[in-house]
């Protein structure tokens, strides 16, 4: 190693100044050292949250359509006719409330009355709006870029496979008997955001998404293809140290063209 000596300074001089440079060497050296193990600590919680959110054990409801409305009631919805005949046949109880909206394509909702200690409540005027808002926002009248649509509810048993004489009923349609609870020009609305007594996402009306979660993005009818809204969407939330899965978006979001409000 070679050593560059100023000419002007005694040799003690000379290994005075080389000991304090190395001095402020050392220290730089400490400072890296330092803000590597700190990098990593960040890096580590961060795949921490990432392995919390992508391997959880699933909830049963998120198979389906779900959220849970502003008054703190579970509402399921089917995302096909396979899951809407489940729903019904498997997971709608006599205490429940149905919900359809008076469109074609729209999924079968039911708002479930008992809560985690078993106790049946009675359904608030917030809950069923909100719930005639997820029938029609997650219906054909998403797709067809209409603003609103009807919707109605009934007592379960309302709802029966017993089609009119002659005729026959196809797997997750259901015949409608007796009066109707209707909710005429009902609003689309969409939002999601993040549970955080869940701990997972939550997509549906505005109001409930508001009331029930945090780090919440609304979303319209608009001209976008919904895969890239949920690859937007999804970095957003990763901005927030929220990692979750582009099929676990998708899975949450209307069908048809869709945009940031």
């Amino acid at each position: 190693m070679e050593l560059e000596l100023d000419l002007n300074k005694s040799l003690e001089e000379n290994a005075t100044n080389y000991f304090e440079k190395s001095k402020l060497v050392r220290k730089k050296i400490l400072g890296l050292n330092k803000a590597i193990e700190f990098q990593k600590q960040k890096e580590n919680k961060n795949l921490l949250k990432k392995e919390i959110f992508s391997n959880r054990k699933k909830k049963w409801f998120e198979k389906f359509r779900w959220f849970f409305s502003s008054d703190n009631f579970l509402v399921i919805g089917g995302k096909n006719a396979q899951m809407n005949e489940n729903i019904i046949k498997n997971h709608m109880k006599k205490e429940d409330v149905y919900f359809h909206a008076e469109v074609f394509g729209a999924p079968h909702c039911v708002i479930k009355t008992r809560d985690e200690s078993g106790k049946i409540r009675s359904v608030p005027q917030t809950t069923l709006i909100e719930t005639a808002q997820f029938a029609v926002t997650f219906s054909k009248a998403f797709e067809l870029g209409q603003s609103n649509a009807d919707a109605y509810s009934v007592k379960p048993e309302q709802v029966s496979k017993r089609a009119p004489t002659g005729t026959s009923l196809s797997t997750g349609s259901f015949m409608i008997y007796g009066e109707r609870n209707w909710f005429k020009k009902t609003m689309i609305s969409f939002a999601i955001g993040f549970n955080q007594k869940e701990k997972l996402l939550m997509g549906g009306p505005l109001s409930a998404v508001k009331k029930k979660c945090i780090n919440i993005i609304e979303l319209k009818q608009g001209n976008k293809d919904k895969n890239k809204i949920a690859l937007e969407i999804q970095k957003k939330f990763g901005e927030k140290k929220l990692f979750f899965s582009n099929s676990e978006i998708l899975s949450l979001i209307p069908n048809g063209k869709i945009d940031f409000c």
